[in-house]
């Protein structure tokens, strides 16, 4: 059984057990966390589009660790000038581990 799920502007695939890399969401870890915005649910024998989300669907999920990716580093400059900007960037993320679809 998994189920399709939109958070942060993106779509994950998830199955029970799952650990996901999520945008950053607010608790501690520890807490839990529901997702109501499913778009599809598969099971054994059928599966379920929403037109656009699920109504009657739930993915509940516990907040692992919050944390930060690798960092990007963004270099921008003007030839022939003496314009240089090297900055750099680390996205906030939230891992998630999924307990149960329902």
């Amino acid at each position: 059984m998994y189920a399709i799920i939109k958070t942060g502007g993106k779509q994950y695939k998830v199955a029970e057990g799952d650990e996901i890399f999520v945008e950053k969401l607010e608790g501690e870890a520890g807490d839990s966390v529901d997702f109501d915005e499913v778009l599809a649910v598969s099971n054994d024998d059928d599966f379920k589009v929403g037109t656009p989300f699920l109504e009657d669907v739930k993915v509940s999920g516990e907040i692992v660790k919050h944390g930060k990716g690798k960092k990007i580093v963004i270099f921008k400059y003007k030839p022939k000038s003496t314009y240089r900007n090297k900055t750099g960037h680390r996205q906030p993320y939230t891992k998630v581990k999924i307990n149960s679809i329902g």
